[in-house]
């Protein structure tokens, strides 16, 4: 997981306000109930010593959203008076949570994104297509693309002396718009930087804008004929297998890590080593298990690689006034500040991960920590 989207909530000093609330409208008493629940979180924070401008801020932006259909959740969070980061969560999360503190925690938000998979669905026929990009924690982007030619595209019967002539236009009908539709589609991906392109639909449509696609997209390119462009047109089949999709290249990635982890014969494993790791901006993904009750700490300083077990080592490190945080909260600052990314595994997915915690390294030198024990 990439969290370049978190990089605003380092650019300025808490403290931080952060918010974890179903919002869900499922029910013809939501709007009342979503009063009683953020109400509570209101209390919540000024317990805490919240500051009133970011309550405020925070209620505005939860009375003001725009609701969704069904179950889902909101992830806010503010300091100095803003909401610097506001984002839906697909689900509502596990328990409603007000956190205030010097840093934003942003654990929960990540383990219920998980990874990211950025994709494109086309869903084509003879005349055109219907594209959907999603990048990476982003919104949908949608296209239409109409055929440049509409007659003739249906193939004529067998017969008749122009029968050859028309056979050759519906063909060379069919080809510029596969070609129409390929070049929009190859636009979409580009623009999101595409895992996966589902090109759905009619059979011989898909065929030719499959052919068409780009060398560097060919094996990003997944083949069905569900879906379809008809009005009313149950989607059903198509949406299961593109989300099927999505979640095996998902499992691909956390698979690869773990790989990656395994091949450095746990160099790198343990909290102690990923902290030091961290130090030397040695980190290039580090593999977390989620844990909801973990409450551990950590020390830092003003830079993202000043992250210590004690505050002994920032002060050989001569970093003054160090504070103490929560330590996922300290992981993840470092991480974005060294542009590493992140993986986030269920407790049965690592059961043997000392501390719950490990470095995929970018490097390994003499100095590294090795086998971590916690």
């Amino acid at each position: 997981m990439q969290l370049s989207f978190l990089r605003p909530l380092y650019d300025r000093p808490g403290p931080w306000c952060s918010v974890y609330l179903d919002a869900s409208a499922d029910t013809e008493d939501a709007k009342p109930a979503l009063d009683l629940r953020w109400r509570a979180l209101e209390r919540s924070l000024a317990e805490q010593g919240a500051d009133e401008a970011n309550i405020a801020a925070l209620d505005r932006v939860v009375r003001g959203h725009d609701p969704m259909v069904g179950d889902y959740g909101l992830a806010l969070f503010a300091s100095h008076g803003q909401v610097v980061l506001s984002e839906y969560l697909s689900a509502p999360p596990l328990r409603d949570l007000a956190n205030v503190g010097p840093l934003p925690h942003v654990m929960p938000l990540l383990a219920q994104r998980g990874e990211q998979v950025a994709w494109v669905r086309v869903i084509a026929d003879r005349l055109g297509a219907d594209a959907m990009a999603v990048s990476a924690g982003g919104v949908p982007r949608r296209a239409h693309v109409a055929g440049r030619d509409e007659y003739p595209l249906r193939r004529t019967k067998p017969g008749g002396w122009s029968q050859s002539r028309y056979q050759r236009a519906a063909m060379e009908a069919w080809h510029q718009n596969a070609g129409d539709v390929t070049a929009a589609t190859v636009q979409l991906a580009d623009r999101v930087g595409a895992d996966v392109v589902v090109v759905a639909g009619d059979v011989r449509a898909t065929g030719m804008i499959a052919a068409q696609m780009p060398e560097r997209w060919q094996d990003q390119v997944v083949r069905t004929d569900a879906g379809s462009r008809a009005g009313g047109a149950d989607q059903t089949m198509l949406d299961d297998l593109t989300v099927q999709t999505i979640a095996e290249i998902a499992d691909q990635r956390i698979s690869a890590a773990l790989d990656k982890f395994g091949v450095q014969e746990d160099v790198g494993g343990g909290l102690d080593a990923v902290v030091s790791a961290l130090q030397r901006n040695q980190v290039d993904m580090m593999i977390i298990v989620d844990d909801p009750s973990a409450n551990g700490e950590l020390w830092i300083g003003a830079e993202p690689t000043e992250i210590a077990v004690d505050p002994g080592q920032l002060a050989a490190m001569s970093v003054a006034d160090p504070q103490r945080v929560r330590a996922d909260a300290a992981l993840v600052r470092a991480l974005v500040g060294t542009d590493a990314a992140l993986t986030v595994l269920g407790p049965d997915e690592a059961p043997d991960l000392a501390d719950g915690v490990g470095a995929v390294l970018r490097y390994v030198d003499p100095s590294t920590p090795g086998r971590g024990n916690g």
